[in-house]
Protein backbone atom coordinates (compact mmCIF):
# COMPACT_ATOMS: atom_id res chain seq x y z
CA UNK A 1 0.00 0.00 0.00
CA UNK A 2 1.24 3.51 -0.79
CA UNK A 3 2.87 4.93 2.37
CA UNK A 4 1.12 8.33 2.00
CA UNK A 5 -2.27 6.63 1.76
CA UNK A 6 -1.46 4.40 4.73
CA UNK A 7 -0.40 7.39 6.82
CA UNK A 8 -3.52 9.27 5.74
CA UNK A 9 -5.78 6.45 6.91
CA UNK A 10 -3.92 6.26 10.19
CA UNK A 11 -4.44 9.99 10.76
CA UNK A 12 -8.13 9.68 9.94
CA UNK A 13 -8.48 6.81 12.42
CA UNK A 14 -6.75 8.91 15.06
CA UNK A 15 -9.08 11.84 14.34
CA UNK A 16 -12.14 9.60 14.68
CA UNK A 17 -10.93 8.41 18.04
CA UNK A 18 -10.42 11.94 19.27
CA UNK A 19 -13.25 13.17 21.49
CA UNK A 20 -13.10 16.61 19.86
CA UNK A 21 -13.92 15.13 16.44
CA UNK A 22 -16.05 12.14 17.35
CA UNK A 23 -18.95 14.43 18.23
CA UNK A 24 -19.69 16.52 15.16
CA UNK A 25 -23.17 17.64 16.12
CA UNK A 26 -23.38 21.34 16.92
CA UNK A 27 -22.81 21.88 20.63
CA UNK A 28 -24.37 25.35 20.81
CA UNK A 29 -21.24 27.31 21.68
CA UNK A 30 -22.62 30.30 19.79
CA UNK A 31 -25.68 31.14 17.76
CA UNK A 32 -25.77 30.12 14.09
CA UNK A 33 -27.31 32.58 11.64
CA UNK A 34 -29.55 31.01 8.99
CA UNK A 35 -29.75 34.22 6.89
CA UNK A 36 -25.95 34.03 6.48
CA UNK A 37 -26.18 30.44 5.28
CA UNK A 38 -24.65 29.02 8.46
CA UNK A 39 -25.77 25.40 8.28
CA UNK A 40 -23.19 22.95 9.64
CA UNK A 41 -22.93 19.55 7.94
CA UNK A 42 -22.75 16.98 10.75
CA UNK A 43 -23.34 13.56 9.15
CA UNK A 44 -19.97 11.73 9.30
CA UNK A 45 -20.80 9.46 6.35
CA UNK A 46 -21.58 12.43 4.12
CA UNK A 47 -18.46 14.28 5.27
CA UNK A 48 -16.35 11.21 4.50
CA UNK A 49 -17.99 10.88 1.07
CA UNK A 50 -17.21 14.50 0.16
CA UNK A 51 -13.55 14.04 1.07
CA UNK A 52 -13.45 10.78 -0.89
CA UNK A 53 -14.99 12.37 -4.00
CA UNK A 54 -12.44 15.20 -3.82
CA UNK A 55 -9.73 12.59 -4.54
CA UNK A 56 -6.98 14.64 -2.93
CA UNK A 57 -3.39 13.75 -3.81
CA UNK A 58 -0.05 14.07 -2.05
CA UNK A 59 1.25 17.61 -2.51
CA UNK A 60 -2.18 19.16 -3.11
CA UNK A 61 -3.03 22.62 -1.85
CA UNK A 62 -6.70 22.68 -0.86
CA UNK A 63 -9.03 25.69 -0.66
CA UNK A 64 -12.07 25.42 1.61
CA UNK A 65 -14.67 28.18 1.58
CA UNK A 66 -16.84 28.49 4.69
CA UNK A 67 -15.33 25.82 6.98
CA UNK A 68 -17.79 26.49 9.80
CA UNK A 69 -16.47 24.71 12.89
CA UNK A 70 -14.24 22.39 10.86
CA UNK A 71 -16.15 19.14 10.32
CA UNK A 72 -15.13 18.93 6.64
CA UNK A 73 -11.78 20.55 7.38
CA UNK A 74 -10.93 17.53 9.56
CA UNK A 75 -11.27 15.21 6.59
CA UNK A 76 -9.23 17.49 4.35
CA UNK A 77 -6.43 17.61 6.93
CA UNK A 78 -6.54 13.81 7.20
CA UNK A 79 -6.04 13.46 3.44
CA UNK A 80 -2.68 13.20 1.64
CA UNK A 81 -2.91 16.91 0.77
CA UNK A 82 0.01 19.07 1.89
CA UNK A 83 -1.96 22.03 3.17
CA UNK A 84 -5.45 23.43 3.59
CA UNK A 85 -6.46 27.09 3.39
CA UNK A 86 -9.89 27.87 4.85
CA UNK A 87 -11.62 31.20 4.15
CA UNK A 88 -14.23 32.17 6.75
CA UNK A 89 -16.05 35.48 7.23
CA UNK A 90 -17.33 34.86 10.78
CA UNK A 91 -14.63 35.55 13.42
CA UNK A 92 -16.34 33.13 15.81
CA UNK A 93 -15.92 30.32 13.28
CA UNK A 94 -12.31 31.33 12.70
CA UNK A 95 -11.63 31.03 16.44
CA UNK A 96 -13.43 27.67 16.62
CA UNK A 97 -11.51 26.14 13.69
CA UNK A 98 -8.17 27.53 14.85
CA UNK A 99 -8.65 26.23 18.40
CA UNK A 100 -9.95 22.84 17.23
CA UNK A 101 -6.98 21.98 15.08
CA UNK A 102 -4.43 23.79 17.17
CA UNK A 103 -5.30 21.38 19.98
CA UNK A 104 -4.62 18.50 17.57
CA UNK A 105 -1.22 19.92 16.59
CA UNK A 106 -2.31 20.56 12.97
CA UNK A 107 -1.69 24.30 12.81
CA UNK A 108 1.31 23.71 10.53
CA UNK A 109 -0.98 22.23 7.85
CA UNK A 110 -3.89 24.69 8.16
CA UNK A 111 -4.17 28.37 7.30
CA UNK A 112 -7.39 30.15 8.24
CA UNK A 113 -8.12 33.46 6.52
CA UNK A 114 -10.80 35.67 8.02
CA UNK A 115 -12.60 37.51 5.25
CA UNK A 116 -15.41 37.59 2.71
CA UNK A 117 -14.75 34.90 0.12
CA UNK A 118 -16.00 37.21 -2.63
CA UNK A 119 -13.49 39.91 -1.71
CA UNK A 120 -10.55 37.79 -0.57
CA UNK A 121 -7.73 36.97 -2.98
CA UNK A 122 -7.30 33.21 -2.77
CA UNK A 123 -3.80 31.73 -2.56
CA UNK A 124 -2.78 29.21 -5.22
CA UNK A 125 -4.69 25.95 -4.86
CA UNK A 126 -5.11 22.65 -6.70
CA UNK A 127 -8.53 21.64 -5.41
CA UNK A 128 -11.47 23.53 -3.92
CA UNK A 129 -13.68 21.57 -1.53
CA UNK A 130 -16.51 23.45 0.14
CA UNK A 131 -19.96 23.45 1.68
CA UNK A 132 -20.86 26.79 0.12
CA UNK A 133 -23.31 29.22 1.73
CA UNK A 134 -26.23 29.16 -0.69
CA UNK A 135 -26.27 32.94 -1.11
CA UNK A 136 -22.85 33.05 -2.78
CA UNK A 137 -23.04 29.90 -4.93
CA UNK A 138 -23.29 31.64 -8.29
CA UNK A 139 -20.80 34.49 -7.72
CA UNK A 140 -18.27 32.13 -6.12
CA UNK A 141 -18.41 29.75 -9.08
CA UNK A 142 -17.97 32.76 -11.36
CA UNK A 143 -14.93 33.84 -9.34
CA UNK A 144 -13.37 30.40 -9.57
CA UNK A 145 -14.01 29.82 -13.27
CA UNK A 146 -13.79 33.31 -14.79
CA UNK A 147 -11.11 34.76 -12.57
CA UNK A 148 -7.37 34.14 -12.73
CA UNK A 149 -7.30 30.87 -10.80
CA UNK A 150 -5.93 27.62 -12.22
CA UNK A 151 -6.99 24.46 -10.42
CA UNK A 152 -7.72 20.79 -11.08
CA UNK A 153 -11.20 20.41 -9.67
CA UNK A 154 -13.83 21.90 -7.35
CA UNK A 155 -16.07 19.63 -5.27
CA UNK A 156 -18.92 21.79 -4.01
CA UNK A 157 -21.98 21.16 -1.86
CA UNK A 158 -24.79 23.32 -3.25
CA UNK A 159 -28.51 23.83 -2.87
CA UNK A 160 -30.16 20.93 -4.73
CA UNK A 161 -32.23 23.11 -7.06
CA UNK A 162 -29.20 25.24 -7.92
CA UNK A 163 -27.12 22.11 -8.60
CA UNK A 164 -29.79 20.78 -10.96
CA UNK A 165 -29.69 24.05 -12.89
CA UNK A 166 -25.90 23.93 -12.96
CA UNK A 167 -25.78 20.46 -14.56
CA UNK A 168 -28.79 20.99 -16.88
CA UNK A 169 -28.41 20.26 -20.59
CA UNK A 170 -30.00 22.05 -23.59
CA UNK A 171 -33.65 21.07 -23.82
CA UNK A 172 -33.99 20.38 -20.08
CA UNK A 173 -36.60 22.51 -18.33
CA UNK A 174 -33.88 23.78 -15.95
CA UNK A 175 -31.43 24.77 -18.70
CA UNK A 176 -30.33 28.37 -18.25
CA UNK A 177 -27.57 30.92 -18.69
CA UNK A 178 -25.66 29.58 -15.68
CA UNK A 179 -25.30 26.12 -17.24
CA UNK A 180 -24.37 27.51 -20.66
CA UNK A 181 -21.69 29.81 -19.26
CA UNK A 182 -20.14 27.26 -16.91
CA UNK A 183 -20.02 24.59 -19.62
CA UNK A 184 -18.13 26.97 -21.87
CA UNK A 185 -15.10 26.64 -19.58
CA UNK A 186 -15.65 23.49 -17.48
CA UNK A 187 -17.21 20.03 -17.24
CA UNK A 188 -19.78 19.57 -14.48
CA UNK A 189 -20.96 16.34 -12.88
CA UNK A 190 -23.60 15.60 -10.22
CA UNK A 191 -22.09 13.31 -7.58
CA UNK A 192 -24.72 12.75 -4.86
CA UNK A 193 -27.67 14.26 -3.03
CA UNK A 194 -27.52 15.23 0.64
CA UNK A 195 -30.57 15.47 2.90
CA UNK A 196 -31.36 18.68 4.74
CA UNK A 197 -31.53 16.54 7.88
CA UNK A 198 -27.76 16.17 7.78
CA UNK A 199 -27.31 19.85 8.72
CA UNK A 200 -27.58 21.87 11.93
CA UNK A 201 -29.65 23.99 11.93
CA UNK A 202 -31.71 22.17 9.31
CA UNK A 203 -32.17 24.26 6.14
CA UNK A 204 -35.42 24.31 4.22
CA UNK A 205 -34.07 22.44 1.19
CA UNK A 206 -31.84 19.47 0.35
CA UNK A 207 -28.36 19.80 -1.12
CA UNK A 208 -26.33 18.14 -3.86
CA UNK A 209 -22.62 17.57 -4.33
CA UNK A 210 -21.18 18.50 -7.72
CA UNK A 211 -17.77 18.28 -9.33
CA UNK A 212 -16.54 21.10 -11.56
CA UNK A 213 -13.46 20.39 -13.65
CA UNK A 214 -12.03 23.33 -15.63
CA UNK A 215 -11.03 22.54 -19.20
CA UNK A 216 -7.36 22.65 -20.03
CA UNK A 217 -7.52 25.06 -22.95
CA UNK A 218 -9.46 28.36 -22.83
CA UNK A 219 -12.33 28.69 -25.30
CA UNK A 220 -11.64 30.49 -28.56
CA UNK A 221 -13.89 33.40 -27.70
CA UNK A 222 -13.66 36.63 -25.75
CA UNK A 223 -15.35 35.50 -22.54
CA UNK A 224 -16.64 38.97 -21.70
CA UNK A 225 -18.30 39.07 -25.14
CA UNK A 226 -19.74 35.59 -24.62
CA UNK A 227 -21.19 36.51 -21.22
CA UNK A 228 -22.80 39.61 -22.69
CA UNK A 229 -24.26 37.57 -25.54
CA UNK A 230 -25.75 34.87 -23.31
CA UNK A 231 -27.25 37.53 -21.08
CA UNK A 232 -29.17 38.90 -24.06
CA UNK A 233 -30.26 35.45 -25.22
CA UNK A 234 -31.27 33.94 -21.89
CA UNK A 235 -33.05 37.05 -20.64
CA UNK A 236 -35.94 35.68 -22.71
CA UNK A 237 -34.78 32.12 -23.17
CA UNK A 238 -38.18 30.74 -24.21
CA UNK A 239 -38.59 33.20 -27.09
CA UNK A 240 -37.04 32.43 -30.44
CA UNK A 241 -33.83 34.22 -31.36
CA UNK A 242 -35.68 35.92 -34.21
CA UNK A 243 -38.20 37.38 -31.76
CA UNK A 244 -35.52 38.38 -29.24
CA UNK A 245 -33.34 40.30 -31.68
CA UNK A 246 -36.06 42.17 -33.53
CA UNK A 247 -37.15 44.16 -30.45
CA UNK A 248 -36.62 47.87 -30.81
CA UNK A 249 -35.07 48.49 -27.42
CA UNK A 250 -32.63 45.63 -27.85
CA UNK A 251 -31.61 46.87 -31.31
CA UNK A 252 -30.91 50.35 -29.92
CA UNK A 253 -28.96 48.94 -26.99
CA UNK A 254 -26.80 46.78 -29.25
CA UNK A 255 -26.26 49.69 -31.64
CA UNK A 256 -24.98 51.80 -28.73
CA UNK A 257 -22.64 49.07 -27.60
CA UNK A 258 -21.39 48.32 -31.08
CA UNK A 259 -20.62 51.95 -31.87
CA UNK A 260 -19.03 52.51 -28.45
CA UNK A 261 -16.89 49.41 -28.73
CA UNK A 262 -14.12 49.90 -31.21
CA UNK A 263 -12.67 46.55 -30.34
CA UNK A 264 -9.35 46.67 -28.45
CA UNK A 265 -6.92 44.44 -30.28
CA UNK A 266 -4.75 44.31 -27.16
CA UNK A 267 -7.32 42.02 -25.51
CA UNK A 268 -6.68 38.54 -26.85
CA UNK A 269 -9.71 36.26 -27.33
CA UNK A 270 -10.29 33.90 -24.45
CA UNK A 271 -8.60 36.03 -21.79
CA UNK A 272 -11.86 37.13 -20.24
CA UNK A 273 -10.59 40.71 -20.03
CA UNK A 274 -13.14 43.06 -18.56
CA UNK A 275 -15.30 40.36 -16.98
CA UNK A 276 -17.11 41.52 -13.88
CA UNK A 277 -17.37 38.62 -11.46
CA UNK A 278 -20.95 38.29 -10.39
CA UNK A 279 -24.12 36.33 -10.83
CA UNK A 280 -24.08 34.13 -13.93
CA UNK A 281 -27.67 32.99 -13.90
CA UNK A 282 -29.62 36.23 -13.98
CA UNK A 283 -32.16 34.88 -16.47
CA UNK A 284 -35.05 37.26 -16.71
CA UNK A 285 -38.13 37.93 -18.74
CA UNK A 286 -37.63 41.30 -20.32
CA UNK A 287 -41.14 41.63 -21.66
CA UNK A 288 -40.83 45.40 -21.43
CA UNK A 289 -38.82 45.47 -24.64
CA UNK A 290 -40.85 47.21 -27.29
CA UNK A 291 -41.43 46.07 -30.86
CA UNK A 292 -42.90 49.42 -31.85
CA UNK A 293 -41.43 51.30 -34.78
CA UNK A 294 -41.11 55.03 -35.21
CA UNK A 295 -38.28 57.51 -35.24
CA UNK A 296 -38.91 59.43 -32.00
CA UNK A 297 -37.15 56.77 -29.94
CA UNK A 298 -34.29 56.71 -32.45
CA UNK A 299 -33.71 60.43 -32.11
CA UNK A 300 -33.92 60.22 -28.33
CA UNK A 301 -31.22 57.54 -28.40
CA UNK A 302 -29.03 59.70 -30.63
CA UNK A 303 -29.47 57.69 -33.84
CA UNK A 304 -31.24 58.45 -37.09
CA UNK A 305 -33.98 56.20 -38.39
CA UNK A 306 -31.64 55.24 -41.23
CA UNK A 307 -28.88 54.18 -38.82
CA UNK A 308 -31.27 52.03 -36.80
CA UNK A 309 -32.76 50.51 -39.94
CA UNK A 310 -29.34 49.60 -41.33
CA UNK A 311 -28.25 48.05 -38.04
CA UNK A 312 -31.47 46.09 -37.84
CA UNK A 313 -30.74 44.68 -41.29
CA UNK A 314 -27.29 43.56 -40.12
CA UNK A 315 -28.87 41.65 -37.25
CA UNK A 316 -31.48 40.12 -39.53
CA UNK A 317 -28.80 39.17 -42.04
CA UNK A 318 -26.82 37.28 -39.43
CA UNK A 319 -29.90 35.36 -38.32
CA UNK A 320 -31.12 34.63 -41.85
CA UNK A 321 -27.74 33.21 -42.84
CA UNK A 322 -28.38 30.31 -40.43
CA UNK A 323 -31.32 28.10 -39.49
CA UNK A 324 -31.17 29.37 -35.90
CA UNK A 325 -33.65 32.25 -36.03
CA UNK A 326 -36.54 29.95 -35.10
CA UNK A 327 -34.70 28.31 -32.22
CA UNK A 328 -35.01 29.08 -28.51
CA UNK A 329 -31.82 29.60 -26.46
CA UNK A 330 -33.04 27.07 -23.89
CA UNK A 331 -32.76 24.34 -26.52
CA UNK A 332 -29.47 25.36 -28.15
CA UNK A 333 -26.01 23.94 -27.62
CA UNK A 334 -23.04 26.16 -26.86
CA UNK A 335 -21.63 25.37 -30.31
CA UNK A 336 -24.77 26.77 -31.94
CA UNK A 337 -24.75 29.87 -29.75
CA UNK A 338 -21.04 30.40 -30.36
CA UNK A 339 -21.54 30.11 -34.11
CA UNK A 340 -24.24 32.79 -34.03
CA UNK A 341 -22.11 35.07 -31.85
CA UNK A 342 -19.30 34.87 -34.40
CA UNK A 343 -21.70 35.76 -37.21
CA UNK A 344 -22.87 38.78 -35.23
CA UNK A 345 -19.30 39.88 -34.52
CA UNK A 346 -18.34 39.54 -38.20
CA UNK A 347 -21.07 42.07 -38.96
CA UNK A 348 -19.86 44.50 -36.30
CA UNK A 349 -22.51 43.60 -33.71
CA UNK A 350 -20.97 43.46 -30.23
CA UNK A 351 -22.33 42.50 -26.83
CA UNK A 352 -19.69 43.56 -24.33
Amino acid sequence: MNRAVSNSRARLAAFSASSSLASEAWDGRFRLHKPRGQHLLTNPRVLDAIARHAALRPGDAVLEVGPGTGNLTARLLASPADRVTAVEIDPRMVDAVTARFGALDLAHKLTVIQGDAMETEFPKFDVCVANIPYGISSPLIAKLLFGTYHFRTATLLLQKEFARRLVAMPGDSEYNRLAANVRMVADVKLLMDVSKRDFVPMPRVDSSLVEIQPRGAPPEVDLAEWLGFTRECFGQKNKTLGAIFKQKRKILDLLKRSQRSERCTSDAPGTGSGIILGVLDDDGNDEACSDEDGDSGDRAAGFSTEEVGAFKERIAGALESTDLAGKRPSKMSNDELLYLLRLFNERGIWFQ
